[in-house]
């Protein structure tokens, strides 16, 4: 029997909730996302979220920023941190434009940014990528057309990646991580010592209909690091390739 995706609900009708303290904006995230045929479970309350997303199993978050009692990237931060909902796709709704805000929002742990006003094309387009990124099953074609589950083990520095079953293990202890930073990792350790452009890694990353730039790239990196590194401003693994991009550390 074939082993789901690590971490993946499979589900026939994807379950989406969603986190927004304005009753017409909730309403109308919710009205779109159920004609494409999610289920939506709506709150507006940061800790609310929270507790329901520590005990029940989502395929994808849709969090505003400004939201009482936990905002949304203190709950970005608690999702990632925790196990339940650890690895799903999140994307953030919020009015502010700067780029640096969509920075920390991607450092947070967010998958995409949405600002408002925005229109529902759009946001359901951008879900839709979301999901299915996420629902990539094992077996996905990757890289130069490989198959996953037909890639041996990878053992280097210490660090183990089983792209079968979708496992990370560092000096014989379990890593959970993402589904983006899952196929980082193991692109990168598989070809150790290549050094791979921003751009490169863009293309071969985010599958699909995607609404990023280069710096998600580099959010990606920061966020992998701090789960894989001992020290992650001393880089063991990741390494950095100034002016050019990134690079496993050579075997």
């Amino acid at each position: 029997m074939t082993e789901p995706l690590r971490g993946v609900h499979l589900t026939e009708n994807p379950r989406v909730l969603v986190v927004e303290d304005e009753p017409n904006i909730r309403e109308l995230v919710c009205l779109h996302l159920g004609l494409e045929g999610y289920a939506c479970d709506a709150v507006g309350d940061g800790r609310e979220a929270l507790t329901r997303a520590e005990t029940e199993r989502f395929d994808l978050l849709v969090l505003d920023v400004m939201i009482p009692g936990l905002d949304g990237l203190a709950l970005c931060r608690a999702m990632r941190n925790g196990r339940t909902n650890h690895d799903v796709p999140i994307l953030i709704l919020t009015e502010r434009r700067e780029e640096s805000d969509k920075v920390v929002g991607l450092e947070s742990g967010a998958d995409d940014y949405l600002t408002k006003p925005f229109g529902v094309r759009e946001l359901v387009a951008r879900a839709r990528a979301l999901l299915r990124r996420s629902r990539q099953p094992v077996g996905a074609v990757v890289g130069d057309g490989e198959r996953e589950d037909s890639q041996p083990i990878v053992r280097v520095h210490g660090l183990e990646i089983d792209p079968a079953k979708r496992r990370v293990r560092i000096d014989g202890k379990d890593v959970e991580l993402t589904d983006q930073e899952f196929r980082l990792l193991h692109l990168l350790a598989t070809r150790a010592g290549i050094v791979f452009s921003r751009e490169a890694l863009l293309s071969k990353i985010w599958r699909g209909n995607t609404f990023v730039t280069v710096r998600s790239v580099d959010t990606l990196v920061k966020r992998l690091r701090r789960r894989i590194e001992p020290e992650s401003s001393r880089p063991r693994y990741l390494l950095t390739v100034w002016g050019v991009g990134y690079k496993f550390a050579d075997v």
